[in-house]
């Protein structure tokens, strides 16, 4: 049924209007507690037991959450939940609100089922967003949810202001956070992947831990796990490079990977299928380098349970989609998840 709507009706829409329209939709059924139910009732999103996983110990419901990009301003983490993601990934936030690059900056590349985007980081600001993430927390239901902030730097904000302006949203998304991801691998914001080389890399992650760090200890809360999301386009020794410095500065893991722009259909990162084969690459060697204990998200590429699969294989902890979810629909995340459920029963039947 989705594929029939989306090409009779979202394939005929400008990108970015569609996308609208269906987040739009999602956020408001999310809101209503009793529809919420109901619409994961017939998703039959996996309850209980069946998948859970146990991550910087805390009990995630499943191993499948959205990758950030979707819900940019954290205004529809409960309906996209409701659908069976178990962690939600917000943003990318920054300092100070944005509204992005000019538009046209969305594109479908239907014959590859991908997309091309040059958004440009545009949200609201990281004040705003965490106003928004302390009313969601403010509710048990709220609480309950694994939501993930992905911060980048300020496209006005000199690259010599980088650690302070990624400093100012860990401040103030970290309360509010299951965990926070350094995003240095856009290539939509001038220089940012400039911030990728592990001498400007280092000033950045080490205000982002501190500030992330003052302000859960203000709050009372434990300190927030952080990562930071490489690119796909990194060669392998600048892969070994950001893998040592993760491990050298004890951070949490590794989100990988990006999009990249490694095509010729114009301006912009492309995601979708074109990514799975450098993405299960550098998720493996990442795996080899930081060792058991790290987590790694592996995105890019994910269609369905096979390549989640094909990700865990490799050293995934966790596995993120978002270009799929628009092409297969509101189903997606209940169908990964049970899949997955599926497949830890049986491993856990067979020991």
């Amino acid at each position: 049924m989705y594929r029939l709507l989306f090409d009779l009706v979202f394939r005929r829409m400008d990108p970015e209007r569609a996308h609208e329209v269906a987040f739009s939709l999602i956020g408001a059924v999310g809101r209503v507690p009793g529809l919420r139910r109901a619409v994961s009732l017939v998703l039959r999103v996996p309850r209980g037991d069946a998948g859970q996983v146990e991550v910087w110990g805390r009990t995630l419901p499943g191993r499948f959450g959205l990758a950030a990009g979707f819900d940019k301003n954290a205004r529809a983490v409960e309906g996209l939940a409701m659908l069976g993601f178990a962690f939600v990934e917000i943003g990318t936030v920054t300092a100070h609100a944005q509204p992005g690059n000019e538009p046209p900056r969305l594109w479908r590349v239907v014959e590859d089922r991908a997309l091309r985007n040059r958004m440009g980081f545009n949200n609201e600001g990281s004040a705003a967003v965490a106003a928004r993430l302390r009313r969601l927390r403010a509710t048990p239901h709220g609480r309950a949810l694994v939501v993930g902030a992905n911060i980048g730097k300020t496209k006005v904000t000199e690259a010599a202001d980088a650690a302070a302006d990624y400093a100012t949203s860990a401040e103030r998304l970290a309360p509010y956070a299951d965990y926070l991801v350094v995003n240095v691998s856009s290539p939509n914001t001038p220089g940012l992947r400039d911030l990728q080389a592990v001498d400007s890399l280092r000033p950045v992650l080490v205000a982002t831990r501190r500030a992330a760090d003052e302000a859960t200890a203000r709050a009372g809360r434990p300190p927030v796990p952080v990562l930071v999301k490489i690119a796909p386009d990194l060669s392998d020794e600048d892969v070994d490079a950001v893998a040592e410095l993760v491990a050298e500065l004890g951070l949490d893991g590794v989100v990988a990977v990006n999009t990249t722009i490694a095509h010729d259909l114009g301006p912009g990162g492309l995601s979708g299928p074109p990514l799975l084969e450098r993405g299960l690459d550098v998720v493996a060697r990442l795996r080899t380098r930081l060792g058991p204990d790290a987590v790694i998200i592996g995105v890019g590429g994910v269609s369905g349970a096979a390549e989640a699969r094909e990700y865990l294989a490799v050293g995934a902890t966790l596995v993120q989609a978002y270009t799929a979810f628009v092409y297969e629909g509101p189903t997606l995340a209940a169908r990964v998840g049970r899949a997955l459920a599926e497949d830890a029963a049986v491993t856990a039947g067979a020991r």
